[in-house]
Formats: C-alpha cells, structure tokens, sequence
C-alpha cells in the first residue's frame, strides 16, 4: 500500500500534466490555472474575453475552489449563463503562503474530484 502524496507532491503533478496540455513548454502559473477552472466553470471556452471579463473568470474559480470550504455558495446564472455566488463566511486573514496553500489545496481536491487528477 502506497503512502499518501503531499500536497505539494500531488500540486506538482496537476501543474505538469495542466502545462503539458495547455502550455507549450512553460510550467503554468497558479493564476493560469485558475482561469482554466473559471473558464470550465462557466462553459464559454472557445471565445475571447476581455481584461475586465478574465478577472472575472478568476474570481468564478475562486469562488468555487472555496466554496467546498464554506466561504462562498452559488447563487444563480445570469442572462448570459455567468455563474454567481454569493459570501456565506469571510475569508479569515491569510499571509501571502497561507493563501497560496489554501489555493493550492482547493485545486488539488478541484480536480480530483473531476476525475482529472
């Protein structure tokens, strides 16, 4: 029986395999990859987005990275099926680390529990 990998054993491994299928040689960044789950979230992959409309993108993965945490919870789909939520609790106060882990963390349990990882 094998022994459980770390977080940041199993973090190494999405971001390989995200760059190795998104990227063409360069090892993704953590907001890279946070858009790719906003753009799956919301289901409008193939089309261009604006600068205002990417932070939105990223602000869709983040709430759903850490809705599974209790701080946000979704609301509805506006008229242009964007995905909504709303706070249920305040994110404590995290150093710039603590926020990465937290990150990092939710990606992990993100995809597997898309089965991606």
């Amino acid at each position: 029986m094998s022994e459980p990998k770390s977080l940041k054993e199993q973090y190494d491994a999405l971001v390989l395999k995200l760059s190795d299928q998104f990227s063409d040689a360069d090892p993704l960044e953590l907001d890279q990859i946070l858009f790719i789950v906003g753009l799956q979230e919301l289901g409008q992959l193939h089309r261009k987005f604006s600068k205002d409309e990417k932070i939105n993108v990223i602000h869709i993965a983040i709430c759903r990275l850490l809705e599974p945490y209790g701080y946000y919870a979704f609301s509805h789909y506006d008229e242009d099926m964007w995905p909504h939520y709303h706070v249920v609790e305040e994110l404590p106060f995290l150093k710039a680390g603590e926020q990465s882990r937290l990150m990092k963390e939710a990606l992990v349990h993100y995809f597997v529990e898309k089965e991606y990882l």
